[in-house]
This record gives structure tokens, sequence and C-alpha cells, in this order.
């Protein structure tokens, strides 16, 4: 008789923020403008975040050894395009879609994943965030709510 593993929902319970950040920055500006205002050290990730075929996400990281954060900078739109086949007048046309991330957030350009443990002032850190130039929107997700929770796992 062979054994029967079953995997828990609860099975990825790391506790993590999440802030959203509606910008009309490259990923590399961006990156410098937190590393100026926050006084960070991202640094981009060797290979993208890859969930799916077609699906590969930009993304910087930096380990904060001080105060034993882990700051992950990704974003939510693919930097590859998915081509979709139309079966109507225009099947001859191309049509290409950008896949997200978080699709329940679709407006979203980056999300900012900070990993820890201590309690963290996330006010304050809007706050210097959103003095940058060209940041239109930065606020805190909800993960309790969250449906696509998993695409989360770096």
């Amino acid at each position: 008789m062979a054994a029967i593993y079953k995997i828990n929902d609860d099975f990825y319970d790391e506790s993590f923020i999440l802030i959203a950040l509606h910008t009309t920055l490259d990923d590399y500006a961006l990156v410098y403008g937190l590393n100026q205002s926050i006084k960070s050290k991202f640094k981009r990730a060797k290979k993208n975040f890859n969930l799916a075929e077609n699906k590969s996400f930009p993304i910087f990281e930096w380990e904060d050894e001080f105060h034993d954060m882990y700051w992950v900078l990704v974003a939510n739109h693919s930097s590859e395009q998915e081509v979709i086949s139309n079966n109507d007048l225009f099947k001859d046309e191309s049509t290409y879609t950008k896949p997200r991330l978080i699709p329940e957030y679709k407006d979203v350009d980056y999300l900012l994943k900070i990993e820890t443990e201590k309690d963290f002032d996330t006010n304050s850190l809007i706050k210097n965030i959103l003095m940058l130039p060209r940041i239109m929107a930065a606020y805190e997700i909800s993960t309790e709510k969250l449906k696509s929770k998993n695409n989360l796992i770096f």
C-alpha cells in the first residue's frame, strides 16, 4: 500500500508585507530611486522570476542582514508578451496580452515584498516611497484575502 501525502494550504505561512506601487518609471529607475530614498541596496537578480511559460517577471532583491529582512521588488506585468490566436474575423492578426503576477491587481505596476518576523512601520516606508518623482500611488495590500498568494513564493 502506497503512502499518501497531502499538502495543507497553510504550507506557506511566512509573514510578509506587500506594497503595491503605481508608477511610470522603468524598473532600473525605480530601483535607483528606492536605493537613494530608503537607503536600500536592491540588485537585479541574475534570472527573471519565471512563473510559467511566457510569464517572466523582472526581479530585484536585497537581503538586509542588519535588520533580518528580505526585500523583493518585482514587476507585476510580464516582460514577455503572450500571443493569443483568434478564430474570428481577424484570425490572421496577432493579439498580445501581458500576463500579470497578481491578476487581482492588474493596475499595479510593481510589488514590493518585505519578509520579516518583526514589527515594521509600513506607513513611514510608504511616505518615503511617495516622495519619489513619478510615483502615483503606494499602498499596502492585505495578503489574507489575496487569491494568487502562491505566485509570490520566490
